[in-house]
């Protein structure tokens, strides 16, 4: 079976605003995309039929998008939808057709949907998958488009409306634009006015607050849509709904109370005193280019003219963030302060963090998307009078976070999406209006508001009811001193929006510290059936999926679900119990490798060169098997093997003798070739000398061979940033550019500035675990392990189901020298249970768990390490290749002096060498270790196989470390970061040299 995917361009155009792939890299400003964007030679999905729902009720509106596509190709498709949402807007619902019935997705915690998505996707099955992927960018996975067939899809957002007390809707109909018909479905307790069509439509009541309008093709200008407006109110709109036991409330209150209805809004706001220094916060990330800097410099223009005289300090906010600029206006007068602004190059990731507010500043004013995407410094408490602005121009970003954080400081969260916000935005910034000071409920608790400054002269407050006659308590400060408001909540109207606007709310109000607030924010998605950063919505087809992921079903599937479950309650616990038998027999393998000795004089002479073919042919169909396997595919009815040519001067070696038996079964003065074992402990005899005592390792630099990273060596250090600046206009889209930069960076010694290039990978992709991976194996490799530590906690938590994500971070943290964190999760990764594509990794782990335990500068905690993996293994030599692309085949080659060579189809040598199992199905660790290695030189090579990725990447990214002494005092390690592009493509990495 054949995958495409397809990326479901601007399947919500409208709804969404700028429903496109989010890719940071891109600076240029992009065209519309067509409806679905297909691979090369594909035709176009298309959207036969779709349609509308809506309910609104107290400034609040739920809209439902129903949607049928048709796939005109001959091949399975998966469909790929990245959009941003605008702020406030929420996702709250998602369903998919499975059997010809529509089936609503149920809540999972993140990182459990993408693994449960990705392991059914491979077994040809039916799930749907939407998950939030960084700020307010989210993505809908669903998987498969049967060839000629349809797939029906729904989507329901939730939002608060904008228009004070006439709320108003923009509803644009991009997606509708080759539709014959559309129909839309309003639920309002008062028939809205419609406006924006080209030619009068009758809405027409169908009962029960329902109104029906019926589109067709000339009715409406898709690029401009129309627009419900809601009669105006004076008085406070509550609506109430009950939830699994919980009675909730969401009310519209007018600031204009009845004595005052015919007061504008404009007139409780007053200009507010500016200070006399203010501090410019400008996010010069690489993604900051994309902003509509002509909307901040309006903005700013108008602050400024405001301000009359005033002292700015500039910080440009990076991967790192730059000494601050010191610039002072007079009179308005701003153009030195513009022209360095219009100057700026934008490079590097955004950290939030490592600034120190001044106290003698009154205002700071952040121009940025909100996405902190480097390091793990907090963003700075401020002093009490001190207030953060947040402006979001023309980009998308998290919303909620830079609205948490300026609420937190005393200030307003503003959007610049045209030149319309203009006003709002100068008069939110300018002026000081009504605030909430006090809320209190009587009968009602936990009570949450939109905002403490009144969004169009309205005040949204939502929370829980405990008696019927409930009531709340307001006092809001204004420009004419204190007003008191009375909110009667015993006469509240029925809905289904008051239970999911609390829920909103309150996320809102966790998102302020997302990393303090992970359960908490884990758990509400759960509860409310949200799309959350912690968690998704997915929908699978079998009910036996929901039982194997421990995923609650939806309601028609929970009978059956509850007697699968008695069925199965101890089948966890005895895969524990198996995994951690299997390791212990793969530890003990290991050990008896180790104990063994092995002949160190010449090879007997080769057997017959057709025995060496036939061996390799074998060899290459167990490879290919293990791949279709892998791949979820019989192996009867895989493709035939591609032969890959038998290593070269590949030798068919004897035998070696059997092993003894295994090391803790010895007493403890068995002598193991000049080793003492004692207990599960081996220590070295005083005359032995140290491992890999005389060996040295020799690597072969990365030398990128692309035509900008050639023009990059030509030009001398202090020209190379301009060069790489020039040369990025140009290059093409993904991380090798950056790679490649940064490394002639590093080469001519410029480390900042390469690391800032460097950086610049973690803007590239919002959700990517790949790229995220080669950006911390570089820095790692750079010595940067502190900048690099945050980046894969990051991975870890995007993919806890693959072990890699516990061995990589483990090993940072053992380089910097946490030890007993590193042991922690390299013991997980020993010990947990993983799927068949990542063979002995649990043995690689263990050999590198017992390193650090036995070279820890003291004793480490290892009382809960099962006794009988803690074996002290030291080799001479160890060479561990692993790489950074899923569903991809790289093999480790290394030929020892006799010239034989260890790879797959040859793991054990006549001396002793030992390769790892083979990884077929993605990012390894292969890993070849020798105890006792012969004089001589052993060549190290990559050999890129294979990969079976529906879309990949510009290349793949490995990482080799080569040790010697592995395990003792006395080792010695080097690492490279390389790349791979072509299938078949063998690499030479490095040798080591023993004398």
């Amino acid at each position: 079976m054949r995958l495409i995917l397809v990326t479901i361009a601007a399947l919500l155009a409208g709804l969404l605003p700028g429903a496109v792939p989010l890719h940071a890299q891109d600076i240029k400003p992009r065209p519309r995309p067509v409806l679905v964007a297909v691979a090369a030679g594909a035709r176009p999905v298309a959207l036969e039929a779709a349609a509308v729902r809506i309910d609104i009720g107290a400034g609040q509106a739920q809209t439902t998008l129903r949607m049928t596509f048709a796939n005109p190709n001959s091949r399975v498709l998966e469909g790929n939808l990245q959009f941003p949402l605008r702020p406030g807007q929420q996702v709250v619902g998602f369903a998919l057709d499975v059997d010809g019935r529509m089936r609503d997705a149920v809540p999972v915690e993140k990182t459990r949907g993408r693994q449960v998505f990705e392991a059914i996707e491979r077994r040809g099955a039916d799930p749907g998958l939407l998950e939030q992927t960084a700020g307010d960018a989210f993505r809908l996975r669903i998987y498969p488009f049967a060839p000629g067939g349809t797939r029906r899809v729904a989507m329901t957002l939730a939002e608060s409306l904008p228009g004070g007390r006439a709320p108003t809707m923009t509803l644009p109909l991009q997606f509708a634009a080759t539709l014959p018909t559309l129909a839309i479905e309003i639920h309002s307790a008062t028939a809205p006015v419609v406006q924006g069509l080209l030619r009068p439509v009758a809405l027409r009541p169908s009962g029960d607050g329902a109104w029906t309008l019926s589109l067709s093709r000339g009715d409406f200008e898709p690029a401009r849509g129309l627009t419900l407006v809601l009669p105006a109110t004076a008085r406070p709109a509550v609506q109430a709904q009950s939830l699994q036991g919980v009675r909730y409330f969401v009310a519209d209150v007018p600031i204009a109370t009845e004595a005052s209805a015919g007061t504008p809004v404009t007139s409780l706001l007053r200009q507010r005193h500016l200070p006399a220094r203010i501090g410019l916060l400008w996010d010069s990330s690489l993604s900051g280019a994309r902003r509509a800097h002509d909307l901040e410099f309006a903005l700013l223009g108008a602050y400024f003219r405001a301000a009359g005289t005033v002292d700015v300090s500039l910080l440009r906010l990076r991967d790192v963030v730059e000494p601050p600029r010191h610039f002072h206006v007079r009179d308005g007068d701003w153009s030195a302060l513009r022209r360095e602004l219009a100057s700026t190059q934008y490079d590097g990731a955004t950290t939030a963090g490592g600034w120190t507010p001044d106290r003698e500043i009154g205002d700071y004013l952040l121009f940025g998307d909100g996405l902190f995407d480097y390091g793990d410094a907090p963003f700075p408490t401020f002093a009490p009078r001190q207030r953060l602005y947040t402006i979001r121009a023309g980009v998308a970003g998290d919303g909620v976070r830079l609205y948490g954080l300026a609420i937190a400081r005393g200030g307003r969260a503003l959007t610049l999406d045209d030149s319309g916000d203009l006003p709002a935005a100068t008069a939110a910034l300018l002026s000081d209006g009504p605030r909430l000071r006090t809320l209190d409920g009587v009968g009602a608790s936990d009570l949450l508001v939109e905002t403490p400054d009144p969004a169009d002269g309205m005040l949204r407050i939502t929370g829980r009811l405990r008696e019927a006659n409930a009531h709340l308590q307001l006092t809001l400060d204004t420009p004419t001193g204190a007003r008191e408001i009375t909110v009667d909540l015993s006469h509240a109207v029925e809905s289904d929006l008051a239970a999911r606007t609390w829920a909103r709310y309150r996320l809102a109000q966790l998102q302020q510290e997302p990393d303090a607030n992970r359960a908490a924010i884990s758990a509400l998605g759960h509860d409310f059936h949200m799309v959350t950063p912690q968690s998704s919505l997915i929908v699978l087809e079998r009910v036996e999926d929901y039982l194997h992921y421990h995923i609650a079903p939806p309601p028609e599937l929970a009978a059956a679900h509850a007697l699968l479950v008695r069925a199965d309650a101890d089948a966890d616990a005895l895969a524990r119990r198996e995994q951690l038998a299997s390791v212990r027999g793969q530890w003990q393998a290991r050990v008896a490798w180790w104990s063994q000795a092995f002949p160190k004089g010449a090879p007997p002479a080769p057997k017959p060169a057709k025995t060496d073919a036939a061996a390799a042919t074998r060899a290459d169909a167990e490879h290919a098997r293990a791949q279709a396997t892998d791949a979820g595919v019989d192996a009867a009815s895989a493709e035939a093997p591609v032969v890959r040519e038998a290593p070269a001067p590949m030798t068919t070696m004897p035998t070696p003798p059997p092993p003894p038996a295994p090391a803790r079964q010895a007493s403890a003065n068995t002598s193991l070739d000049s080793i003492m074992v004692t207990g599960a402990r081996v220590q070295r005899s005083e005359a032995e000398p140290a491992e890999g005592a005389n060996t040295q390792i020799a690597l072969t630099p990365w030398r990128p061979d692309s035509k900008q990273a050639r023009r990059l060596r030509l030009a001398d250090s202090t020209h190379a940033y301009a060069v790489y600046l020039d040369e990025r206009a140009h290059a093409p889209a993904g991380s090798a550019f950056y790679l490649d930069a940064a490394q002639v960076l590093f080469d001519k010694g410029q480390p900042a500035l390469a690391l800032r290039v460097l950086s610049n990978l973690a803007e590239l992709d919002l959700d990517n675990r790949q790229v995220l991976r080669v950006l911390a194996y570089r820095l790692l490799q750079s010595g940067k392990t502190a900048l690099a530590i945050p980046v894969l906690e990051q991975v870890l938590a995007m993919a806890p189901e693959e072990p890699q994500s516990y061995r990589d971070l483990g090993l940072a943290h053992a380089a910097l020298g946490h030890r007993q964190r590193a042991i922690e999760l390299l013991y997980e990764v020993a010990t947990g249970t993983w799927d068949g594509r990542f063979p002995g990794i649990e043995v690689t782990a263990l050999a590198e768990l017992n390193a650090i335990v036995d070279t820890a500068p003291k004793a480490l905690d290892t009382r809960a390490i099962d006794p009988a993996l803690l074996t002290h293994l030291p080799l001479g030599l160890r060479a561990v290749l692993s790489w950074d692309a899923d569903d991809t085949d790289i093999d480790l080659w290394v030929t020892d002096p006799n010239g034989e060579r260890a790879y797959y189809g040859h793991r054990d040598t006549y001396q002793g060498g030992h390769m790892s199992p083979d990884f077929t199905g993605g990012y390894g660790p292969e890993e070849f270790v020798l105890r006792h290695p012969k004089p001589g030189i052993y060549k190290v090579e990559a050999n890129y196989f294979g990969d079976r990725q529906q879309v990949l990447t510009d290349a793949t990214t490995l990482q080799l470390w080569l040790s010697s002494g592995f395990g003792t005092r006395s080792q010695q390690e080097k690492t490279v970061v390389l790349r791979l592009k072509d299938k078949k493509e063998t690499i030479f990495v490095g040798e080591f040299e023993v004398k």
